[in-house]
């Protein structure tokens, strides 16, 4: 399964920006990462193809709304309201093809496909 991510660019605090993956089969379960210069990968959101049950990282739980389109269910969405300069990150979309939970949906090696990654810049 290849993954492909756009929809990154540079805009200023405040705005919103919609991230896209498309995926070229079927994922069980979808997340977009996140990681800064110098720093480790950290999960941002997760949602199953089933259901879908939805998990976030508390710190985008109120701005970021994962989701997969309605008409091809292998292409997921991240929507990000009100960005901040701390959002500023290469982007990644993960999958794979086993359910994932609350216990484990944020951990990488969890995820056995990912994409080359998207560069979101947030100035303030």
């Amino acid at each position: 399964v290849q993954l492909v991510e756009s929809g990154g660019g540079s805009v200023q605090a405040g705005v919103s920006l919609i991230l896209s993956c498309a995926a070229s089969g079927y994922t069980l379960q979808t997340a977009w990462f996140r990681q800064a210069p110098g720093k480790e990968s950290v999960a941002v959101a997760s949602i199953s193809y089933i259901g879908p049950i939805i998990y976030y990282a508390d710190d985008v739980k109120c701005r970021f709304t994962i989701s997969r389109d309605n008409g091809n269910k292998n292409t997921v969405y991240l929507q990000m309201n009100s960005l901040k300069p701390e959002d500023t990150a290469m982007y990644y979309c993960a999958g794979n093809l086993r359910r994932l939970y609350d216990s484990n949906w944020a951990i990488p090696s969890e995820y056995n496909y990912w994409g080359q990654g998207t560069q979101v810049t947030v100035s303030s």
